[in-house]
């Protein structure tokens, strides 16, 4: 069976990624529709021998359409979305608009993919942190039943899309030329740097993009009273997330489970051989399907603690990736149309 696919944000840095993923995974479509706003209209697409013309976004632009993955926002999520629903069109959204809706999955498919099966027309996909994150943590979780986690990101620019791809790209440029840095995408010079800021900050001092670790991965391992502290930091590499976990357990730590849990577990690499240099690194692991984790040690600083560092593609893993697993799982399923 095969289906009439749209992409709604096309032209954006994760909407690229969709593009060459549904053609690497061979996705079974037989349409590819891709939407955009107003000013992008009109200009032509190309991937491989094959091209399509972007269509301005509209409220008919799903009615023919079986599944269309949004990354265009949360703004257009919350417009079109339901609209797509009407028209029976089933959407995977990349946005932070449904995360936390109780009425809409929130999925990272090896971790729970039958949430996705009891669907009503949208599917949300978590934050590129969260889903990196507990790609390592999951299979832990598991064995020993996580209790808190204690988190800092090291967050490429990528994430902030192919305009912050550009600004480090320039400033680097710039900097070896002896020329002014210019900054437009980040409020400070991202090359050579690191900021402690991703998203807005609330009133606590927290930012949005902190608490989106605490509260989507209770949403998703049904942990309603997990603990989690995060910092999250922008740093000057240009794709894939690191982050650095300490967390605790309801039962002692055996290392060589722990191990063993993460070299069992799908898409999740073993990458922890400190004396040889062997650990992840944004480098290795970009472009990749898999997430990595190494640097795994206990720690006494809190019981049945386990320290470790997870690497991942998050215009992937933590974007394109994860919505085309959602839906060649609901493929695999029979649950489209």
């Amino acid at each position: 069976m095969t289906y009439k696919v749209g992409i709604l944000g096309a032209t954006g840095a994760v909407g690229q990624e969709i593009i060459r993923l549904l053609h690497e995974r061979q996705f079974p479509f037989s349409e590819l529709k891709l939407l955009a706003s107003s000013r992008s209209a009109g200009k032509v697409q190309s991937y491989g021998d094959q091209s399509w013309t972007i269509e301005e976004t509209k409220e008919d632009s799903f009615k023919e359409l079986d599944i269309c993955i949004f990354s265009a926002g949360g703004s257009q999520s919350e417009m079109y979305a339901p609209v797509a629903q009407k028209h029976g069109c089933i959407v995977i959204d990349n946005s932070s608009a449904f995360r936390m809706d109780p009425n809409v999955p929130l999925v990272i498919p090896e971790i729970n993919p039958k949430a996705a099966l009891g669907h009503k027309g949208i599917i949300a996909n978590p934050n590129c942190s969260t889903a990196i994150t507990l790609m390592g943590l999951y299979p832990l979780h598991k064995m020993f039943g996580l209790k808190t986690v204690i988190a800092s990101t090291y967050q490429a620019v990528s994430g902030s899309g192919a305009e912050a791809l550009q600004e480090l790209k320039d400033q680097l440029n710039a900097w070896s030329n002896g020329q002014t840095i210019e900054k437009n995408v980040y409020p400070h010079q991202i090359a050579f740097n690191v900021i402690p800021h991703v998203d807005r900050f609330d009133s606590e001092g927290h930012t949005r993009e902190e608490l989106k670790l605490l509260n989507e991965s209770r949403k998703i391992l049904q942990l309603d009273d997990l603990a989690v502290a995060c910092t999250c930091v922008r740093v000057p590499v240009f794709r894939a997330h690191s982050i650095s976990v300490t967390a605790s357990f309801e039962n002692e730590i055996d290392m060589v489970s722990a191990r063993k849990a993460i070299q069992d577990f799908p898409n999740v690499e073993l990458v922890d051989d400190p004396d040889n240099l062997k650990y992840p690194m944004p480098i290795n692991y970009s472009e990749v399907v898999p997430c990595a984790v190494g640097r795994m040690r206990k720690t006494n600083v809190i019981k049945n603690g386990l320290s470790l560092w997870i690497t991942g593609d998050q215009l992937w893993k933590g974007a394109a990736l994860n919505a085309i697993q959602i839906a060649e799982l609901l493929h695999e399923e029979g649950a489209i149309r």
